[in-house]
């Protein structure tokens, strides 16, 4: 056995020489303190006690002599847990060492399971990575393994004990997995591990910042306690893992760019007349950059180089399926006789350069084309912070509006026109809300912001407001002329659907008119949006826009101000004005059917004039409904707005 690391052969001779000019040792003492300068086995210090008691030495002797080894095994103790420790912090510096010269992520994998396995000397050590779009963790090198069902495992996250490691960002540890009841075993799981003959299992979370994004694992097919210092020791080399694996990502994503600017330049060389229109491009761009430029900008630049006309869309109004493929290619693509390409940033879509009438492109064109798309995400990104700023302030109005009813409406007026707003015009309050249901509290949390975010991109580029409350989105939207509150519901849906990537069902109130003076009015409109929403929800019409008036008389439930004379106008305002212009009586014959059950012959007996007469009320009837109306729908949905017609006459005289 080696010397303990601290207590060298030379450094007791140093002691006893010291011993012997001034510190004499004891008798007792001199024993082990050899055994300690080379190195022996616990054993051999039972050895000077048992030789004095076989000596028949004196009690006290043999009692200094247990004294003496009690200390000196304390002393290679503390002398084995320092040279322990040495080690290990070599092995954290030399893996450290060894894994900043490695360049390739399969060769960082596997180095870093081989340390592992190595240090704490297991029969097996294992690691797994996280997948963001199947939501599990999954099997991904193996150092020791010899079961390929094992190999191919893939587990959920809260599934074993890796799936809960990787959902807790804990370490955790078992000195018998099949007998530990806190995890959740599946079969999957137990056939894998039972395979490979694993008993004993530590695993420990792979983090980045806040995130996990694998765990690492040591195991031995035998029982075994894990020490805590084992289990620190796992930890810190799973940091230096981590940290390793961030590298060589971003170096896979250096060396991925780097091969698409090779393959540009490639081509520019193979292209001598395009150089000098790429280097215009490039010029353009930066200046554009330089000085502030918008989209519209880049789109012009792109026009004059590319000889053609090139436009910024907004995601919702671009062709979804050519924007999608082109986002996912990260390549613009043909769309019949346009070019599209993608402006995104990470899984965003912010919108697309449109090349129109351009049927034969180029690559080196087409690259011009992506390039420009690249620049103008980057600006619409710059933008974003300051933008967010001023979201959070259009926010802040809003809340004010639907909480502090008692507000001074020329404050409001003034900040609404900082915001470039208009209160004095006629708006409608939309309720958005996501339909589908994050996997956890974060993605959760992520998806709302997302749908925030792209609310109040669009309330911007609209003069309206837009806030984040009750768990979804609210937005203040002015209605233009010839516009209708349904027809804004549905667009809404669309634009904030297509940004965010799900489905977003919006509730729509009906118009309302002078908020800075009468802001109660948003509270109340907000809140028959929000029911328009559930109705839209609880009919399964998830992800669609409407407002009260497209639910017929349910509407009358759903409006905040029971706008009856609105829905008498909608279902049979036509009839009541042509009584009105020609003197006639298609209203009173239309009581009279339904009073009748809907049978011609009845109704001439009632209204005592010839079927004919009826017969042509009734096509006069049908010219103005529609020839729907005596549907079981509409019929319904006549009959009372025909009695609420009748309610309010009097008052109305």
């Amino acid at each position: 056995m080696s010397n303990p690391v601290g207590m060298s052969r030379d450094h007791v001779q140093s002691a006893s020489r010291s011993a012997a000019a001034g510190a004499p040792l004891s008798s007792a003492e001199t024993p082990f303190l050899e055994l300690l300068a080379r190195g022996a086995s616990a054993d051999a210090y039972e050895q000077p006690v048992l030789l004095a008691r076989a000596e028949g030495r004196p009690t006290e002797r043999i009692v200094a002599l247990e004294q003496a080894k009690l200390l000196a095994l304390r002393v290679r103790s503390e002398l084995e847990g320092r040279r322990r420790r040495e080690a290990e912090l070599s092995a954290l510096f030399e893996t450290a060492h060894d894994l900043a010269g490695l360049r390739d992520l399969d060769a960082v994998l596997q180095a870093i399971v081989q340390r592992a396995r190595s240090l704490l000397g297991t029969d097996v050590a294992y690691l797994s990575l996280n997948d963001p779009a199947r939501g599990d963790t999954y099997m991904r090198v193996t150092e020791g393994s010899v079961a390929a069902r094992f190999q191919q495992l893939r587990l959920g996250m809260g599934e074993g004990l890796g799936g809960l490691v990787a959902q807790t960002a804990r370490p955790y540890v078992t000195d018998d997995y099949f007998k530990d009841d806190r995890f959740q075993h599946t079969l999957t799981i137990d056939a894998g591990v039972r395979d490979e003959g694993l008993v004993a299992i530590l695993g420990v979370p792979l983090m980045l910042g806040h995130h996990v994004i694998g765990v690492l694992f040591a195991a031995d097919r035998r029982a075994r306690v894990f020490e805590r210092e084992q289990i620190a020791l796992l930890g810190s080399f799973a940091a230096l893992a981590a940290a390793a694996i961030d590298t060589a990502n971003l170096l896979t994503e250096t060396r991925s760019a780097l091969a698409d600017l090779e393959l540009a330049n490639e081509i520019i060389r193979d292209r001598s007349g395009v150089i000098e229109r790429a280097s215009d491009v490039h010029d353009r761009l930066a200046e554009l950059v330089l000085r502030g430029g918008g989209v519209h900008d880049v789109a012009a630049a792109v026009s004059e180089v590319l000889d053609g006309t090139v436009e910024f869309a907004e995601a919702a109004t671009a062709p979804a399926r050519a924007l999608e493929a082109s986002r996912a290619e990260g390549h613009a693509v043909r769309h019949d006789d346009d070019w599209i390409a993608a402006v995104a940033a990470g899984g965003e879509l912010l919108g697309a350069l449109v090349l129109r009438g351009h049927p034969g492109l180029d690559p080196v064109d087409q690259r011009t084309l992506e390039r420009a798309a690249m620049v103008t995400s980057l600006l619409l990104l710059a933008r974003r912070s300051a933008a967010e700023a001023e979201q959070r302030v259009r926010g802040e109005l809003l809340d004010d509006l639907l909480d502090a009813r008692d507000r001074d409406p020329r404050l409001l007026r003034e900040r609404a026109a900082r915001l470039d707003a208009d209160l004095d015009a006629g708006h409608v309050v939309l309720a958005a809300r996501l339909d589908a249901v994050a996997a956890d509290a974060d993605q959760e949390a992520a998806a709302r912001r997302r749908l925030w975010s792209a609310a109040s991109h669009l309330a911007a580029t609209r003069h309206g407001l837009a806030a984040a409350r009750d768990g979804g989105t609210v937005l203040l939207l002015p209605l233009e002329t010839g516009d209708t509150a349904t027809a804004l519901a549905r667009r809404t849906a669309r634009h904030l659907g297509t940004a965010v990537h799900e489905a977003v069902t919006v509730g729509a109130s009906a118009p309302v008119e002078d908020l800075a003076a009468h802001p109660d009015s948003v509270a109340a409109a907000y809140e028959e949006g929000r029911r328009c929403l559930d109705a839209l929800r609880l009919l399964g019409r998830s992800g669609d826009g409407a407002a009260a008036e497209d639910f017929g008389f349910l509407g009358l439930l759903l409006a905040g101000d029971r706008d009856i004379a609105g829905f008498v106008d909608r279902t049979i305002g036509r009839v009541v004005a042509y009584d009105e212009r020609r003197g006639t009586g298609l209203l009173g014959t239309l009581d009279a059917y339904f009073a009748c059950g809907m049978s011609p012959a009845r109704t001439k007996d009632e209204l005592h004039v010839h079927v004919n007469t009826v017969a042509q009320r009734l096509e006069r009837v049908g010219h103005l409904l529609g020839d729907d109306w005596q549907s079981p729908a509409r019929t319904l949905e006549i009959q009372l707005a025909l009695r609420l017609h009748r309610l309010s006459a009097p008052a109305q005289r």
